[in-house]
């Protein structure tokens, strides 16, 4: 098995952020912790907008059960990025996401990170099956 690969080409979908002033910790770069922050706002953008997602109303949600992040080279305010989303696993109520954050323009990720979402059922909180349109919307993302 070849190990993960970090570089733009290797990822499906891409998401622009702003990193924000309040985003830089006292040593002068992004904390840590705002990577997840940008992680979350990739995937529930793209499940919104392509996979019609709907999270006010929709019967349907995800939980974050798992997450982790490598640090490779520092961003800091202020910087334009990218986010690099790619599916590593498709389940029945469950999916892998495999992310990397980019600066604009460049080939190779400051960070990579990885998060599962399972979906449930709204009221009871209970695994459910991932909806037909986010299936297909996530099956797009699948890496080879």
């Amino acid at each position: 098995m070849n190990p993960p690969q970090h570089r733009r080409a290797d990822y499906a979908h891409f998401q622009p952020i702003t990193t924000r002033w309040h985003d830089n910790d006292v040593y002068g770069h992004v904390n840590n912790v705002v990577y997840y922050g940008f992680f979350d706002s990739a995937v529930n953008t793209y499940l919104i907008e392509v996979g019609g997602l709907d999270i006010h109303e929709g019967q349907v949600i995800g939980f974050v059960v798992s997450s982790s992040c490598d640090y490779f080279a520092s961003i800091a305010f202020p910087e334009r990025i990218e986010v690099g989303l790619r599916v590593g696993k498709l389940g029945n109520s469950s999916v892998q996401y495999e992310l990397a954050i980019f600066k604009a323009g460049e080939d190779e990720a400051c960070a990579a990170g990885r998060f599962v979402h399972v979906f449930v059922d709204r009221a009871s909180n209970r695994p459910v099956p991932i909806p037909a349109p986010l299936r297909t919307a996530l099956a797009r993302l699948l890496r080879d």
